[in-house]
């Protein structure tokens, strides 16, 4: 209702609880006639003056620093220029003295540059397949997710053409070519992939995992320095990824490899893989290993567990497919291994102390 002004004179109305399937309950869009004195209008009103408020209110994007930046440009160019001008004088120096000698010395240089742009080129090569596999392994999750079944085909069709020059995946090549003109849904071609084409790579993969994991097993067993062992677990964690980075078609270059490194690293902090600690050592000890092993070789099984779990987690990253029709390897499938080997080498001692 309007006064003669044009203002409204409508009074608010108290809170009210109403049922749905009242009859008596009606919007005040339904219908432009006056309410029945048995029936309730309900008005769907926003408040307008509050919702602009809510919106502005979210605070602003932080602004990064670019002093940092800054500092990290200044110094790189001075380095840059103090060796640029440190070569410049040398090979001015060795035209002093000789002329062939300042020839050598320029053809060295340029030799040099020529290693630097290879090098260059090489690392932005292994980025950008590192980058690759990144982006099949998420398209090829989401077309399992969604069954959908032309972006599999597309993306399997990718997978395919990565291990183009891999001699010992023609078989599993061949038959996913097979599938993909037979199999009509995206989520089967995903699982049919993962079985013909990447299981005898995962099986490779475990035996490598399974390899270092009995060979930091071993060394912190037998190793009378705790520095030792460090370097060891630290030697083959490095060791488990770029091994399998090359097994599943990576090929990092330096840079390559660090930022390989690091996304291990947060994949086993999502997974809460670096806390796994006290969950390994309570596994080993529900073994019953802590009467049947010494101190010792019971630390060199923990060792080899997490180093396990390393390797498992490179398989998650490396890895240009997720696992659709199985969940992966898991630490139980290395810890029965890892004990026999370690039963294996208390065995003698307890001979010769017998």
């Amino acid at each position: 209702m309007t006064d003669k002004n044009g203002s409204d004179t409508r009074t608010a109305r108290k809170p009210t609880a109403f049922r749905l399937d009242d009859r008596n309950v009606r919007l005040s869009e339904e219908s432009n006639s006056l309410p029945l004195s048995t029936e309730t209008v309900i008005r769907e009103d926003i408040d307008t003056d509050f919702a602009p408020a809510e919106l502005s209110a979210r605070p602003p994007a932080p602004k990064t620093s670019s002093f940092g930046r800054w500092i990290a440009i200044g110094f790189g160019g001075l380095v840059s220029l103090a060796l640029g001008l440190a070569i410049d004088s040398l090979i001015r120096d060795l035209f002093l003295r000789a002329e062939w000698l300042g020839w050598a010395g320029l053809a060295l240089a340029g030799l040099a540059v020529l290693g630097i742009l290879g090098l260059m080129i090489r690392e932005a090569g292994s980025l950008m397949r590192l980058r690759k596999i990144d982006d099949l392994r998420t398209h090829i999750q989401a077309a399992a997710d969604t069954d959908d079944a032309k972006a599999a085909r597309r993306h399997l069709g990718d997978l395919a053409n990565l291990y183009a020059d891999r001699p010992d995946t023609a078989r599993g090549r061949k038959a996913l070519q097979v599938h993909m003109s037979e199999v009509i849904d995206g989520r089967d071609l995903v699982m049919l992939a993962e079985r013909d084409l990447l299981a005898p790579l995962d099986k490779e993969a475990r035996r490598i995992v399974m390899s270092s994991a009995k060979r930091v097993s071993l060394v912190t067993a037998i190793s009378p320095r705790a520095i030792v062992d460090l370097l060891a677990v630290l030697f083959e964690n490095l060791r488990i990824i770029r091994q399998l980075s090359h097994l599943y078609g990576g090929r990092p270059g330096t840079l390559g490899f660090l930022r390989l490194t690091r996304h291990v690293l947060q994949h086993l902090a999502v997974t809460g893989g670096m806390a796994a600690g006290d969950s390994l050592a309570s596994q080993v000890l529900g073994h019953g290993l802590a009467a049947r092993l010494s101190a010792r070789l019971g630390e060199g099984v923990i060792n080899g567990l997490l180093t396990a779990r390393v390797g498992i987690a490179a398989i998650s990253v490396c890895r240009p497919a997720p696992f659709v029709a199985s969940k992966g390897p898991c630490v139980s499938e290395f810890m029965n291994e890892l004990v026999s080997s370690a039963e294996k080498e208390e065995a003698p001692k307890g001979k010769k102390s017998s």
